[in-house]
Parts: structure tokens; C-alpha cells; sequence
């Protein structure tokens, strides 16, 4: 085989794997997480994928292979305390949700800056993954963004018929068990996965206003950096998300009050499904549906679903 094809065989391997990564963070906590190459010799763009809460990041990889094969640098991994980026004793850790987006998203930036070199920096987030991005201090370099499902899970704008028992479950039962445990034991019960006690607390005990989690002397810090975005966000809804109803999606964006925001909704009629909820656009039947669209969004800037508003 001569030289060319072992490096185009090498370059097909690392796409369909990724390579294995650690991401320091500046507070000396080290992330674990992949890089996918782009499968091309002038690449788009490089791409961040930010997880949803409690979910692993290989559970994107599939959808980051995808960018990749289009010519996208991607990288994804896990927060701390999750998966790859879990810590020998989860119990009594004092990790946060914000500390996902004040540390873990920042150091994130600057890696796949420094990986990639220069070029369009794309974020793609699901979950609090969308909202994690306006914690970081870094993250005016954002070029565009793509959110789906994107909301901080305050109780009140979850959908009405499902309102009780998801406040029982995450905000009566979770805080209890993490009480009791030192950490919330999601694995063993089948909900999602294993969380640290300032994560869960900080899901559980939401309140309206996300920077009032905040001591009072960090809220403007906190808003000042959500206004440093100016990154063109396109918000990703489902018709049928128990989470991300309209209130929910619309609470979260209007803290990215400087970039400009296109929302849209998807019903399961759009993607010829028999519905969608609140994970499943990140399953591989959804390639050349919906992950062929986003492809427009984070190429060009187009909206490839402008018929469908979210109202």
C-alpha cells in the first residue's frame, strides 16, 4: 500500500473511533473525552458537543462521526463526575452544574481550539448542554450554535400532563436520595446515569431565574457572560418533549440576549416518525433527517426547517 493510502486508511480509522483525550480544566480537574479529525483536507469547522444532564457523551458519538465524515473537527466528552470524567469517589463530591459550563465547556473551547487551529468554532448542545455555553467565560468565540431541547429543567415549564410526576421524580425523590447517598444513584435506578450531589441539587432546587443559584455577588458576572454570545443559535424543539416545552426553550434562550435566535419546532409528522421526546434526535435513524439538516445550519448559517416555527 503506498504512503497516500495508509494516511487516507489512517484518516477513515480515526474518524470511525475518535482518539481517545483528556481536557484539563483550570481548576486541575482533567475531563475524559474523543476528538474526531474532519475526513477532509479543508475542514468546515470544528464542533463541540455538549451532553445532555446525566447522559454519556458515546452517546453522541455516532452523531459526531457523522460531522466528521462531513468535514467537521468534532469533540465531545464528558463533564466531571460522568462517565470518562468521573472522579475513584463520587460520593460527597462537591461538583455543580455550573461548574459544566464556568470550567468544563471553557477548557472544552480551548482544546478544540488548539486541536483544530483556526476556523469556524461550532457548539452543538442538547438538554443543558445548550444552556452550559452562556456560563463560559470563552465563549464569545463561538461562531454558531445549535441547541436541542435546550432548558434548565426549571419544574414549572415542564408539559402539563406529565408536570407531577416529573417534580416527584427530580425534585422530591432525587434530592432525598442524594441526601442519603452522597451522590444521586441514577444508574441503579434506571435514570440516566449517576450524578454529583451539587449537580443534583442544583437540578433539584431550580428556581425561575437561573443566575438567583448564584451568590449575589456573581449574578451580573453570570448575565454579563450569557451577553457576550453573539453567536447565531438555532433552537431545536420537539412537539412532544415532556422537558423543553416552548416556556422551557424560551426561558433558556432569552438569557443569549445579544445572539441572534431562530427557533423551530419538530413534530414526529416532519421527521416521518412516530414521535421524538426529548433524546431520541441523537439515534442514528435520525442521520438523514435530521442530522443532515443541522449540516445546513452549521455549514451556512440556513434554517433547513424554516417552515416550521415554534410558534
Amino acid at each position: 500500500m503506498r504512503a497516500d493510502e495508509n494516511d487516507a486508511a489512517a484518516a477513515v480509522s480515526s474518524v470511525m473511533e475518535g482518539k481517545a483525550i483528556a481536557i484539563p480544566c483550570l481548576d486541575g480537574v482533567r475531563l475524559g473525552g474523543h476528538f474526531w479529525p474532519a475526513a477532509s483536507r479543508q475542514p468546515r469547522g470544528a464542533v463541540i458537543v455538549n451532553a445532555a444532564t446525566g447522559v454519556l457523551a458515546r452517546y453522541y458519538h455516532r452523531y459526531a462521526r457523522f460531522l466528521a465524515h462531513h468535514g467537521f473537527h468534532v469533540l465531545t466528552y464528558d463533564y466531571r463526575g460522568i462517565g470518562a470524567s468521573r472522579p475513584v469517589r463520587l460520593r460527597g463530591c462537591d461538583y455543580r452544574w455550573r461548574d459544566w459550563g464556568e470550567l468544563d465547556f471553557d477548557a472544552a473551547l480551548r482544546f478544540l481550539r488548539a486541536e483544530a487551529g483556526e476556523g469556524p468554532l461550532l457548539a452543538v448542545g442538547h438538554s443543558i448542554g445548550g444552556f452550559l455555553p452562556g456560563l463560559a467565560p470563552g465563549a464569545s468565540v463561538l461562531t454558531r450554535m445549535i441547541t436541542v431541547g435546550a432548558q434548565y429543567a426549571y419544574w414549572r415549564d415542564y408539559a402539563p400532563q406529565h408536570r407531577r410526576t416529573l417534580f416527584l421524580k427530580w425534585h422530591v425523590a432525587m434530592p432525598a436520595l442524594t441526601a442519603i447517598c452522597g451522590y444521586f444513584p441514577g444508574r441503579r435506578l434506571g435514570w440516566l446515569e449517576d450524578l454529583p450531589a451539587g449537580v443534583a441539587h442544583e437540578w433539584s432546587f431550580r428556581r425561575a431565574r437561573m443566575e438567583l443559584s448564584h451568590p449575589t455577588w456573581q449574578r451580573e458576572e453570570v448575565l454579563a457572560r450569557f451577553s457576550a454570545v453573539n453567536a447565531p443559535i438555532l433552537a431545536v424543539a420537539a412537539s412532544d418533549d415532556e422537558f423543553a416545552t416552548l416556556p422551557a426553550i424560551r426561558r433558556g434562550l432569552g438569557y443569549y440576549r445579544n445572539a441572534p435566535r431562530t427557533e423551530v419546532l419538530l413534530t414526529p409528522a416532519d421527521l416521518g416518525v412516530p414521535s421524538i421526546g426529548h433524546f431520541s434526535l441523537f439515534h442514528a435513524r435520525h442521520e438523514r433527517g435530521f442530522w443532515a439538516g443541522t449540516l445546513r445550519w452549521l455549514t451556512e448559517g440556513v434554517n433547513p426547517w424554516p417552515d416550521a416555527p415554534l410558534g
